[in-house]
């Protein structure tokens, strides 16, 4: 079996940076995971986890303009690359295999299937 390129922290933040329409650095993107995941994660561990998917190839990043907001530091601002949407879309179909594995009766005992997209 081929080995998952991502962790969970690593497949969330690409999602967050995925999804967002504007400007994407480490405190917005701590600020979303924490609004959809209801945990809570430090700017730190996301730094260290975008870093992580820009050296994997899946974020590329830029420095952004200075901002008096900061003290007059500058931003570094990250985007999905390619490879990134191309491993987003490989797990969504993994995962979405899986779940169709899933024996309907099994769901239903459980009490799931009401609960199912």
């Amino acid at each position: 079996m081929k080995k998952t390129p991502l962790g969970e922290l690593e497949e969330l933040v690409l999602l967050v940076v995925a999804a967002s329409t504007g400007d994407v650095y480490g405190v917005p993107v701590m600020e979303q995971l924490q609004k959809e995941t209801g945990r809570s994660f430090t700017v730190s561990a996301v730094h260290t986890t975008l870093y992580r998917l820009e050296e994997k190839g899946f974020l590329s990043s830029s420095v952004g303009g200075a901002t008096a907001e900061r003290g007059g530091r500058r931003k570094r601002l990250f985007a999905l690359t390619a490879a990134g949407g191309q491993v987003l879309l490989e797990i969504q179909r993994m995962r979405e295999r899986l779940w169709q594995a899933i024996p309907q009766d099994k769901l239903q005992l459980l009490g799931l299937s009401d609960n199912l997209l």
